[in-house]
């Protein structure tokens, strides 16, 4: 069970079980009109569907923290809709939903070591390295006469993944990606090198 928390503690990023979920303020506004109460308007989003709402707390309102814990985990194999990871501490597998997962699929490869987000000991997402090394598998030739400063064209991952790369980006090559935003940062290996 988490800790008991007053509304002096609410703040961004700052994470809340109500009603039984888990909740993560992702914005917040303190206000203290000239009378009354002191007034704390938080935008929460629910940790499991991803539903957003708007919610105001008065200074004496209490709270529960949300018995989250995270733990390191290797992506083994995707099976039909279920992604299965391995902890890398007591070798116990774990299954998350496609659902679950998210966005994260797009950069999810083999023995990729990630962080299980837990609710209550229960898995409820993951959290990748910031950073990830993908090959391409598709990417037609960059034409010639295309040189205009910042040309890119489209390319796709072994993970299906399709991005827009630079116009020398070839297929076989190994990139390096921005996991939170999605995008190619650098070509890490030369196809053929």
């Amino acid at each position: 069970m988490g800790a008991t928390l007053t509304a002096s503690d609410l703040r961004k990023g700052l994470k809340l079980e109500i009603d039984g979920e888990p909740y993560i303020i992702v914005d917040f506004e303190f206000s203290k009109p000239g009378k009354g109460q002191a007034l704390y308007r938080c935008r929460l989003k629910n940790m499991i569907t991803g539903v957003q709402f708007d919610r105001t707390y008065r200074s004496g309102d209490k709270f529960l923290a949300a018995d989250l814990e995270e733990q390191e985990m290797e992506y083994l194999y995707k099976d039909g809709t279920q992604y299965h990871f391995m902890n890398t501490a007591t070798y116990e597998q774990v299954e998350l939903s496609e659902d679950a997962v998210g966005d994260a699929k797009n950069f999810l490869t083999e023995n990729l070591k990630v962080d299980m987000l837990l609710f209550k000991g229960s898995p409820i997402g993951i959290s990748l390295p910031n950073f990830v090394e993908l090959k391409v598998t598709q990417s037609d030739p960059g034409v010639k006469g295309d040189t205009a400063s910042g040309a890119t064209k489209p390319a796709t991952l072994e993970t299906g993944y399709q991005i827009q790369v630079p116009l020398f980006i070839e297929e076989g090559d190994i990139l390096k990606l921005d996991t939170r935003t999605g995008t190619y940062v650098e070509r890490v290996k030369a196809a053929g090198s």
